[in-house]
């Protein structure tokens, strides 16, 4: 059966501050550990006050402590961001804390605009180092020798499973060439996803960590009891990339009745595009459109995302998802 696990943006609520969305993720996780999922991710993201991860290693902790069972990690750390040392540390702590735990997922995007990047005292040539980068951090994490004159404590020593994270063949070839698992940003770049799915199956070397190719796409699922309602909740998650097409970044909108309204032509075939894969309905519809996904893709493990406005119907969501998991599993075995 292929594992499901939870992809939390942490959105920023129109009329809620950062501590209203970092306390219902709290409560979410709990929500998605008690479901069954196997990891519950955030991510690195600067600027946007539309989403509060941006301390990502610090909302790790917080989630981890309000959980007892469940993955917590990043989906993903921006490497280029930070000193591998730092990270290291940071992820050796929360290992420490929280034994067996903890994933690290690494990516090379900035996680925000140039100017915050200046602001954070990144150069924007820090992406061309990320394999050496990914290497340091490996290093970081084995178990120090002797006369190594430079150890992350906490770190050295530590079991925290690696993942890249990317949204082209870069990332799946770097994976594929350091057999580590492969994360997919399918849920708002879609265009590559089979390609690269493909190339880092085929180059795939088996490494300490992992024997063989374990990939998990990213994608948006946002499910109630009708297809009808389901259609409505999205239109805050339509709402937000129409924002992205515009150049506007804000806080997660409530729904809207009528999303044709909101958007031109354009942008509803931009958005469109990027969402191809947002799986959105009943349950019986999620059956036949997430098994089809499960099918074509291989998928080891899938990582949904939701954004919807209103918290319970949020976790009504990831419990509907939760609850066709069997079903979509015998979709893949078949």
């Amino acid at each position: 059966m292929v594992a499901i696990s939870v992809l939390d943006l942490v959105p920023v609520r129109e009329g809620q501050e950062a501590g209203d969305a970092l306390r219902a993720s709290m409560d979410l996780a709990r929500h998605a550990e008690a479901l069954g999922y196997t990891r519950y991710w955030v991510a690195e993201h600067h600027n946007m006050t539309g989403i509060a991860s941006a301390a990502t290693a610090v909302v790790i902790g917080q989630l981890a402590a309000a959980t007892k069972t469940i993955r917590v990690g990043a989906g993903g750390i921006m490497l280029p961001n930070h000193a591998p040392l730092i990270i290291a540390e940071q992820f050796g702590t929360l290992e420490a804390l929280f034994p067996g735990r903890i994933d690290l997922g690494l990516g090379r995007a900035p996680g925000t605009d140039q100017m915050t990047m200046r602001a954070m005292r990144r150069s924007p040539m820090a992406s061309d180092q990320f394999p050496q980068d990914v290497l340091e951090v490996q290093a970081f994490f084995a178990p120090a020798g002797p006369n190594q004159a430079i150890q992350a404590v906490p770190g050295a020593g530590l079991n925290v499973p690696l993942w890249i994270l990317g949204s082209s063949l870069f990332g799946a070839q770097l994976a594929a060439e350091l057999g580590l698992p492969y994360a997919f940003a399918s849920h708002f770049a879609p265009d590559a996803l089979m390609q690269a799915l493909a190339v880092y199956r085929e180059r795939f070397k088996p490494s300490e960590q992992l024997q063989t190719s374990y990939a998990m796409p990213g994608i948006n699922v946002i499910a109630a009891e009708t297809d009808a309602e389901a259609r409505y909740l999205a239109t805050s998650l339509q709402q937000r990339f129409v924002g992205m097409v515009r150049g506007v970044r804000g806080k997660l909108q409530p729904p809207i009745d009528d999303i044709e309204t909101y958007w031109s032509p354009a942008e509803k075939a931009h958005v469109s595009g990027m969402l191809r894969y947002a799986f959105i309905g009943s349950p019986e519809t999620l059956k036949r459109s997430l098994g089809a996904f499960i099918a074509a893709t291989q998928a080891d493990e899938i990582m949904a995302t939701a954004p919807i406005f209103d918290h319970a119907a949020r976790k009504r969501s990831f419990e509907i998802l939760a609850s066709i998991a069997p079903e979509i599993g015998v979709a893949k075995a078949a």
